[in-house]
């Protein structure tokens, strides 16, 4: 079993967060916030904090999908081998919930370094003998269930996760930081803590602001219906006895609603949105509270390809222990990143080949799109005139599109996108290839991203938070061609890191801004590759230095850690 071989810091921080994508082997992960909370905790290892990670255990992960030849997802679960992956820690925890005392264990995942510091990630698990079987169920399946099932996960998470972190000897916590609203219960553990065992009804306002001193909140959502509620009568129903429901209106209860956000908020000292227009989107929001903004990044080490570091490690020393340094890829010769760009190409291409009933080239220009599959996110925008598409690969050279992502069982448009998409696939046929390759996962989006010359993101403004497909990309030498939304909004520069398409209002109008940029991106292509090339390098320098989680970390450090 294993045991706490991390040295006990005072000024340790507790990272917690619903999912955690940091192995391809350990599937608790959905998507991007999963993934950005995995590159994280590795840049926190790099940079020697004392960190700590809790998340849940997802015995059966999110789900594996499958597209059948009419376009149709189906998601089954996702088998992984637990005990391979992870080390069993001693101690268990008990919590209650529904009326009964729920055991609590821990798995145990080490995060390294390239000091080889490791960080624990901390993977919690009530699937124990004696456990109700209702309560077994609470650490099988990632956004399964209903309402009730979300609670009792966001329950488990938050308070099991301080008493796990107390049993482990982790007592004195310098911070908390909750990686969006579901670990906001953590509060309601550490509140309980600040009133230790004074006999008193509702905490005082002391008690209240020596929990808020503990915490930060970093929230990701821009739309209302993306945070999670429940109703307080169903909470207290669930959770039983609290000292909190005694200060329910300080908490940021409002009309019998617990909204996890707002809890968060309330008992924060510190709080984040994950793009700088993401952070003026969460001050309308909610304009009661100050929220700062840290745009996200990308753990380069992780996303980069092989054949990639190997051309940094030749170019750029030390890299590794300093990302900024990558502008100085800028001097990378142009030959070169080409070469190792090609290679990246053709292993997708071969992996396309395996799958797409249309054979993809390597000497094609290459489209890539994926990530979830959500209305939002209109992945099927650029394939709203199929003529126009067929017409620019006559006109200039051969065009081809990649896509990838899942849709949430419970997402019937998402699900429809996907549909939409293999439609167009078979209508075009050779005309324009188009693939969808399924079940995308850490492991595949390791493959896709670097292999595409073209990464292409349509959302709907302002509803992507920041995104970080992209910033894969652009450190893999591939530009972006983005909706001015999210981190895109900072990172572009107009021919030169890659090319914005503009939003205006009417879809008709969307799909046309969309068309005749991607037009003149093909043309640039084919006609100068010169200067193409010299843009992608751009991107790899220039959005790389900043965009990455060593600075991400950096910033929380100076920003929230530190206050």
């Amino acid at each position: 079993m294993a045991s706490v071989a991390q040295k006990q810091s005072s000024d340790t921080i507790a990272y917690f967060s619903m999912e955690v994508g940091i192995d391809k082997n350990v599937p608790t992960y959905s998507g991007g916030l999963g993934i950005l909370a995995g590159d994280t905790i590795r840049a926190a290892a790099d940079l020697d904090l004392p960190y700590v990670a809790v998340t849940l255990l997802t015995r059966q992960g999110y789900f594996k999908q499958r597209i059948d030849a009419k376009g149709i997802q189906h998601a089954s679960p996702v088998a992984w081998d637990i005990k391979k992956q992870l080390k069993p820690c001693r101690p268990q925890v008990k919590v209650r919930l529904d009326g009964r005392s729920i055991k609590v264990r821990a798995w145990r995942y080490e995060a390294r370094g390239i000091h080889r510091t490791i960080v624990p990630v901390l993977y919690l698990d009530t699937d124990i003998a004696g456990n109700h079987k209702d309560d077994r169920q609470i650490s099988q399946t990632l956004y399964g269930g209903d309402h009730a099932y979300r609670l009792r996960q966001e329950w488990i998470l938050g308070t099991a996760g301080v008493k796990m972190l107390r049993a482990l000897g982790y007592r004195q916590i310098k911070c908390f930081h909750m990686n969006e609203g579901h670990a906001a219960f953590l509060t309601f553990e550490l509140l309980a803590e600040a009133m230790g065992k004074e006999k008193q009804s509702r905490p005082s306002k002391k008690q209240l602001e020596r929990v808020r001193q503990q915490c930060v909140f970093t929230t990701h959502t821009p739309v209302p219906v993306g945070h999670d509620a429940f109703a307080i009568k169903d909470a207290k129903q669930a959770i039983g006895k609290h000292p909190a429901w005694a200060v329910t209106k300080a908490l940021g209860m409002k009309k019998g609603v617990l909204n996890m956000t707002h809890l968060a908020l309330s008992l924060s000292r510190y709080v984040n949105g994950v793009a700088q227009k993401h952070g003026e989107v969460s001050r309308a929001m909610f304009p009661d509270y100050t929220i700062d903004a840290i745009t996200n990044g990308v753990h380069v080490p992780s996303w980069t390809t092989k054949s990639i570091q190997k051309l940094l490690d030749q170019h750029v020393p030390d890299w590794r222990k300093d990302n900024s340094r990558l502008r100085y890829a800028i001097n990378i010769p142009l030959k070169e990143l080409w070469q190792v760009h090609q290679a990246n190409k053709t292993k997708l291409i071969e992996k396309i080949n395996r799958h797409s009933k249309v054979p993809f080239s390597p000497k094609a220009f290459t489209i890539g799109f994926a990530r979830r599959a959500t209305a939002y996110k209109r992945a099927d925008l650029v394939l709203q005139r199929l003529d126009r598409l067929a017409a620019m690969a006559a006109k200039h050279g051969k065009i081809q599109i990649v896509f990838a992502g899942k849709a949430h069982p419970k997402d019937t448009q998402g699900q429809q996108l996907i549909k939409n998409i293999t439609d167009a696939a078979q209508a075009i046929g050779s005309k324009v290839p188009i693939a969808y390759l399924p079940n995308y996962d850490m492991a595949l989006a390791q493959i896709l991203i670097p292999g595409v010359d073209l990464w292409l993101n349509t959302p709907e403004p302002p509803l992507e938070a920041s995104g970080t497909s992209g910033m894969k990309a652009a450190i893999n030498g591939v530009p972006s061609l983005s909706v001015l939304d999210g981190w895109w909004i900072e990172g572009c520069v107009e021919g030169l890191t890659g090319w914005a398409i503009d939003s205006p209002g009417k879809p008709a109008a969307q799909i046309t801004a969309v068309l005749r940029k991607l037009e003149q991106v093909i043309k640039l292509y084919y006609q100068k590759p010169e200067q193409y090339r010299q843009i992608m390098r751009n991107a790899l320098a220039l959005n790389g230095a900043y965009f990455n989680t060593q600075r991400v970390v950096e910033e929380y450090v100076r920003k929230a850690y530190l206050l």
